[in-house]
């Protein structure tokens, strides 16, 4: 399993459309907004097999509503 974090830069006035379509999507563990440069940060566990590239630019970037991203590979968790 492959997990990912993706921040998010939302159209002005779309952060919570595209948190409510992004936290639908089945890859897609948790949505938080957050401050900064973007707008929400999405947690996602992906198949090892999976496209991390093609998961981003297919399933987050066509969003509606979503102008930005811009993802981090996690390699292991603590704790």
């Amino acid at each position: 399993m492959q997990t990912i974090f993706v921040m998010i830069k939302c159209e002005l006035g779309q952060a919570y459309d595209v948190a409510d379509r992004a936290v639908e999507t089945e890859q897609v563990s948790e949505v938080h907004s957050i401050s900064g440069q973007y707008d929400l940060m999405a947690k996602c566990y992906l198949d090892d097999a999976a496209d991390i590239g093609h998961f981003v630019t297919d399933t987050i970037q066509r969003l509606p509503g979503v102008k930005d991203t811009f993802t981090i590979i996690a390699f292991k968790a603590f704790g």
